[in-house]
C-alpha cells in the first residue's frame, strides 16, 4: 500500500477551517491516508481486520462486507482529493497529542455511515519518502526547466538580434519586447 501510495499526488484539503495537504490509497487489502499540515505529518495505515473491527465498533447497525467498506471509503475521500467533496459528507478533524482524528460523516445503504481515521505521527522515514525527496526532485527539475528556458530566451535574443542586424524590421511595434536580461530574472526569481 505504502509504495501505491507514492503514486498518489498530494491534494489541498479543508478541515474545521485549517488547510492541509492529504493523499490517500484504498486496495480491497486495506488503506492507507497521509495528511500533513506542513508542521506535522501523520498517517494511518489499516488492514481489513481493522477495518472490519472498527465498523463494527461505529456502525453497529451495518453490516457490510469488508471489500464494499473500502469501496465506500474510497468513494467518499477520493471526491474529497480530487477537490469535489460530496456534499452529502462531512469531515472533521481533531487533534491530540501525537495525533490528529479524521472523522466521516455519511450514509451507507440507506443508513448513517461513521468512519473515523486514527492518525499517528508519520516515521521520518515516511516523511522523507513520501514529502521531502519529491520536493527536492521537483526543485531540481523546476531549476532546470528554468536554466533551459533562459538558454532558449538568450539564443531566442540572439537569432533576433541576427534578424536586425540582416535588416528585418517587425510588422507591428507591440510585438517589441526588451531582451532578456538573466540577472534580473534570476534576483526576481529568488526575491519570491
Amino acid at each position: 500500500l505504502e509504495n501505491s501510495l507514492l503514486t498518489q499526488p498530494w491534494a489541498s484539503v479543508c478541515f474545521n477551517e485549517s488547510a492541509f495537504i492529504a493523499k490517500a490509497c484504498f486496495r480491497d487489502t486495506g488503506y492507507i491516508l497521509l495528511i500533513s499540515d506542513l508542521h506535522s505529518v501523520w498517517y494511518e495505515s489499516a488492514d481489513t481486520e481493522a477495518v472490519a473491527q472498527r465498523s463494527k465498533d461505529l456502525n453497529k447497525r451495518l453490516t457490510v462486507h469488508v471489500s464494499s467498506l473500502l469501496h465506500h471509503l474510497c468513494n467518499l475521500m477520493c471526491p474529497l482529493l480530487a477537490g469535489q467533496p460530496d456534499a452529502t459528507t462531512s469531515f472533521s478533524c481533531h487533534l491530540a497529542a501525537g495525533g490528529l482524528s479524521l472523522h466521516v460523516k455519511s450514509e451507507l445503504s440507506g443508513l448513517p455511515f461513521y468512519w473515523d481515521f486514527h492518525c499517528c505521527s508519520a516515521p521520518v522515514e515516511m516523511v522523507s519518502r513520501h514529502l521531502v525527496r519529491p520536493l527536492i526532485w521537483m526543485s531540481l527539475v523546476l531549476r532546470y526547466q528554468v536554466q533551459g528556458l533562459t538558454s532558449l530566451l538568450l539564443r531566442k535574443d540572439a537569432e533576433i538580434e541576427d534578424y536586425r542586424e540582416s535588416g528585418a524590421t517587425l510588422s507591428r511595434d507591440r510585438l517589441w519586447t526588451e531582451p532578456f536580461q538573466e540577472e534580473t530574472f534570476q534576483q526576481n526569481i529568488m526575491a519570491e
